[in-house]
């Protein structure tokens, strides 16, 4: 009997040992490879059309990356969003707060896995591709707290290419536009490519 005893409570005693392991594991992927990273342009159109109707557009740091997953499987339930439709988004929140430096321009290119290269593409198509879901049709911003492109289109090209290629915030703005606008795969003619676009578009 005794015998039988002290088998029963080694046999607890490792799967104890098992579920502990798992839970470890499964707090390790949390912290480093979950969950996968969305499609940032995606997000902010996909936060435009399915959160602004609620939550006016939060500073960039209000929360930390971690609350923002918290968040984001909350109002997943909530607004009935699709797993793509809940990594999208908050890669868009997650990568704004990457952004946010005091305001200043941030200097930071880091690729994106699921970044592809962009094939000779025109400015029209980069910009519908990268920066229509932020900045509108016009230019004139397409959800609240994207200021409007106009003054800025006055600068000169190198001026705006910087600010594209490092990424920026405008004074009194909670939103900060990602290097590249999220998307690293462009190159510097893409970038000029756009700027071209826009001015000869939009009358600047």
């Amino acid at each position: 009997m005794k015998a039988k005893i002290l088998n029963v409570l080694q046999t607890l005693k490792f799967s104890v040992v098992v579920v502990l392991a798992a839970g470890l594991s499964s707090i390790s992927a949390w912290g480093f490879d979950y969950p996968a990273r969305g499609d940032y342009a995606l997000g902010a159109q996909q936060w435009a059309d399915n959160c602004t109707r609620c939550h006016n557009l939060r500073g960039p740091n209000d929360l930390r990356d971690d609350q923002w997953i918290t968040t984001m499987f909350h109002m997943r339930i909530r607004a009935g969003l699709t797993g793509e439709e809940t990594r999208n988004i908050l890669t868009f929140l997650q990568v704004s707060n990457d952004s946010h430096i005091g305001g200043e321009a941030v200097d930071s290119t880091t690729p994106s896995p699921t970044s592809t290269p962009n094939v000779s593409l025109s400015g029209k198509a980069i910009y519908d591709q990268t920066c229509i879901a932020c900045h509108g049709e016009n230019g004139k911003g397409a959800i609240p707290g994207v200021p409007d492109l106009g003054a800025r289109l006055s600068q000169s090209e190198d001026v705006l290419l910087i600010s594209i290629i490092r990424g920026m915030q405008s004074p009194g703005s909670a939103m900060a536009m990602p290097p590249k606008g999220g998307n690293p795969s462009l190159s510097e003619a893409d970038i000029r490519s756009v700027i071209g676009y826009l001015r000869s578009s939009f009358g600047f």
